[in-house]
């Protein structure tokens, strides 16, 4: 199984183009017991997972709720997504802005426990600036949540939840990522924003 080691980018002109760097340069620091592997990071069996889950190319993003440039960047990642029909998406909540995006991300994944996890997302996704608990209840409110439910069910499960998103923040360190939006895409790492004719490039990359 291939490891996940530290970052290291490639001279080759395809991923010099696109600021990508492969995965299989980044390698793990001593604070962790053990190995990241590529499996670790693109198939966490707890991530929720958008487009095609059989999809041959999976892209990974890990994000926050607070982040003005992954609200941005996700018009264009859900429509290529959704144009190639062939691709896993999988969302990471990565919440390092504060607790607003903690709670942002503990509803959202409230929602993934009842199956409703892509309709949170969007709607979360789709608020401007700084986000309040707030604005969080409203916008979930309005777009049909019920609030107790959704915390119920996050509570309910908790320790998943709470593990996952402790797996994506030591990934993101293990990784060596400075802040949001990162993308994986196949097996090559591209931090910060990608347009929709990037993320198009890097998906055909991954299948070549």
């Amino acid at each position: 199984m291939p490891m996940i080691k530290r970052r290291t980018f490639l001279t080759g002109s395809a991923i010099a183009a696109t600021g990508g760097a492969s995965l299989f340069s980044l390698f793990r620091t001593p604070a962790f017991a053990k190995e990241l592997t590529v499996d670790d990071v693109l198939f966490d069996p707890d991530n929720p997972v958008l487009g095609n889950p059989e999809g041959d190319v999976t892209i990974v993003e890990f994000f926050d709720y607070q982040c003005p440039y992954c609200k941005a960047n996700h018009p264009p990642l859900t429509e290529v997504v959704e144009a190639d029909g062939n691709i896993r998406l999988v969302m990471k909540d990565w919440p390092i802005f504060g607790a607003p995006s903690i709670r942002a991300a503990q509803l959202a994944l409230g929602a993934a426990s009842l199956g409703q996890y892509e309709k949170a997302n969007t709607a979360l996704m789709e608020t401007e600036g700084k986000l309040s608990d707030q604005l969080i209840e409203e916008t979930l409110e309005m777009a049909g949540f019920d609030l107790a439910a959704l915390d119920q069910s996050y509570r309910d499960d908790r320790g998943k939840w709470d593990g996952l998103m402790r797996r994506n923040s030591e990934q993101a360190s293990l990784i060596g990522l400075q802040g949001t939006p990162a993308f994986i895409i196949g097996t090559t790492l591209y931090p910060g924003s990608m347009d929709a004719a990037a993320l198009k490039e890097a998906v055909e990359l991954a299948r070549s």
